[in-house]
């Protein structure tokens, strides 16, 4: 039997659950304790008042007081109960939230940039929270509300089929009848409020979407194009919503009419009972006093379905998006990468992005230790990606790409990255200090060398002359500084790292031409004895260099020193030629 997507969407949430449930499981068993005396209680009482009425009835007043002594206790442990399921309730909830957070923060470092490429950070952190949030909310559902009726239930059976055995089959004929139906609703349920999560979370993705572009809606006057967009999706919203309110509704009006026939049956039987002398005055009393506890709690349970269905939809989404597969993982024999030289092969290669053409065929190359490497080409000649494969940002489709004879597939990617400095041509930063962003390139680093650090990214002139200096936070993605500023903490980072493999992917592209100078002669510095490879469009950059790869459409067309290349009046005579002051163009000329 196969089950429906819904039900594996519960199964999915109720595991998860229990996954993150495990830490906490002798607090835990505590609450369950708790709760089953307070159900226990709650049932126990109305058949010590039936007792009571009896004696009173039969005015047998000496056995009483034992009676009333019982319920105190009763009365005194229920207290004591809720105490312990408070004090055992705080150290699961809140701690669960912060280790689901934990959890699922580690579940996301297993993905590639990809995964992130393809989805908004908005959208994601929206999720998160959700699940962080709600699972331990769920969770309590589940140990207090669900839990302790299904034990009020068991006793109030047990009580009731001391009265008459009429009442046992009409109480589970309701509870049929209300499980039946509940989980034949349940399903739709779950789609519907799956449903709701989605355009719940679209719209927060693009909420952070638009406030972390909030200059290009400044700068376009776009504030009422995106307020139209953003109102289509809050309309989405809204009508899942409503549409969802609406079957919940019809699901409580179903129950409510198996609650009434249930009590208006009970009712009509105790008083046939009670005029042919079936029943004790105290037996009314116990089966009408249990009936009112279980309908009231059912009720309640009834309204907690909602929200406990709702959540169950928010927090399946999260799991759905967690549950694929990386599609770059770590092997389970992965090794620490060891570079010695920095030597890097690329042995008959095949890549191509999902849904495109192949962009690399059986491409061969290789870069000797220590080497200074450019990469030239029109845009979209596939420079990035031959440095995002040995990032391995993205996994090769056929072949294999070598660092000092590893195979990258076979080193672990926390390795892999820790042996190779990458300076972006658009770095974005934490929103941290400045200190802590520079640190970020050695994390043990001491003060002395992140000053030099920054020194030699001549990055320590302007930070010194901010209010707070290296306590000075950037904003977020660094939006308080310039592009320029940005670059420099980049490449201060890369100064502390000191990788054995260098990236500079237009490195100093936002420098001015003072502060290109002088940063050109500390990274002359910095790729001393190091395996390099240069991304640029300003080719004078590059003529220092020992080889230079001319990039065509995933192929490498020329490689040589620059004077070689002038030579052989192939593309890189044309784009040396083409440049405009000194930038390639984007595009071949048509």
């Amino acid at each position: 039997m196969v089950n429906s997507p819904e039900e594996n969407n519960i199964m999915r949430v109720i595991r998860f659950l229990l996954e993150m449930s495990k830490p906490y499981k002798l607090y835990i068993c505590g609450i369950l304790l708790s709760m089953t005396f307070v159900a226990i209680d709650t049932t126990v009482k109305p058949y010590l008042i039936k007792l009571i009425i009896d004696i009173v009835d039969l005015n047998n007043y000496d056995e009483i007081w034992v009676i009333v002594l019982i319920y105190a206790i009763l009365q005194l442990g229920a207290v004591f109960a809720w105490s312990f399921y408070d004090l055992f309730a705080s150290k699961i909830y809140f701690p669960m939230n912060a280790y689901i957070t934990k959890i699922l923060l580690g579940k996301l470092n297993i993905y590639s940039y990809k995964f992130f490429q393809e989805r908004l950070a908005g959208s994601i952190s929206s999720k998160l929270s959700d699940v962080a949030n709600l699972a331990p909310k769920m969770l309590g559902f589940i140990l207090n509300d669900f839990f302790r009726t299904s034990i009020l239930l068991l006793v109030s059976i047990f009580f009731l089929s001391t009265v008459h055995y009429g009442f046992v089959i009409a109480i589970l004929i309701w509870i049929s009848l209300y499980a039946a139906t509940g989980y034949i609703k349940m399903s739709n349920a779950v789609m519907l409020s799956n449903l709701k999560a989605e355009s719940n979370s679209r719209i927060w993705g693009s909420i952070v979407d638009y406030i972390a572009n909030m200059f290009s809606v400044k700068l376009f006057s776009s504030y009422s194009y995106e307020n139209n967009r953003l109102t289509n999706k809050l309309t989405e919203f809204l009508s899942r919503t409503k549409t969802r309110d609406l079957y919940l509704r019809s699901y409580f009006m179903t129950q409510g009419c198996f609650f009434s026939i249930y009590i208006i049956s009970c009712l009509c039987g105790m008083i046939y009972l009670k005029k042919h002398n079936l029943i004790t005055t105290g037996d009314f009393a116990l089966v009408f006093m249990l009936n009112f506890e279980i309908i009231n709690r059912l009720i309640e349970i009834t309204i907690i379905v909602k929200d406990f269905i709702t959540n169950l939809g928010e927090v399946d989404q999260a799991l759905t998006m967690l549950e694929d597969s990386p599609d770059i993982q770590d092997s389970d024999a992965a090794k620490d990468l060891v570079v010695n030289g920095g030597k890097i092969i690329f042995d008959s290669i095949k890549f191509n992005y999902k849904g495109t053409e192949e962009l690399f065929h059986n491409k061969s190359v290789t870069i000797e230790s220590a080497q200074k490497i450019g990469l030239v080409g029109y845009s979209g000649s596939g420079k990035s990606s031959f440095v995002n494969l040995i990032l391995r940002l993205h996994d090769v489709t056929d072949g294999s790409i070598l660092i000092d004879n590893q195979d990258i597939r076979d080193v672990t990617q926390d390795s892999l990255r820790m042996n190779i400095s990458l300076i972006p041509q658009d770095p974005t930063l934490f929103h941290r200090s400045l200190r802590e962003n520079i640190r970020y390139g050695k994390f043990d680093a001491t003060e002395e060398e992140i000053i030099l650090a920054s020194k030699q990214a001549h990055a320590h002139e302007f930070i010194i002359k901010l209010p707070a200096g290296y306590e000075s936070l950037v904003g977020e993605r660094g939006v308080k500084l310039s592009g320029g500023q940005r670059q420099r903490i980049a490449i201060a980072r890369a100064f502390l790292k000191n990788a054995p493999i260098l990236i500079l992917d237009e490195a100093t592209s936002q420098l001015d031409s003072v502060t290109e100078k002088l940063i050109q002669e500390s990274l002359a510095k910095l790729i001393k004895d190091k395996t390099t490879i240069v991304i640029a469009h300003r080719l004078s950059t590059l003529l220092d260099m020992d080889r230079i790869l001319v990039f065509d459409q995933g192929k490498i067309v020329e490689d040589g020193a620059h004077e070689d290349l002038l030579k052989k009046n192939g593309l890189y005579r044309t784009l040396w030629e083409a440049q405009i002051e000194g930038i390639i163009p984007d595009n071949k000329e048509k």
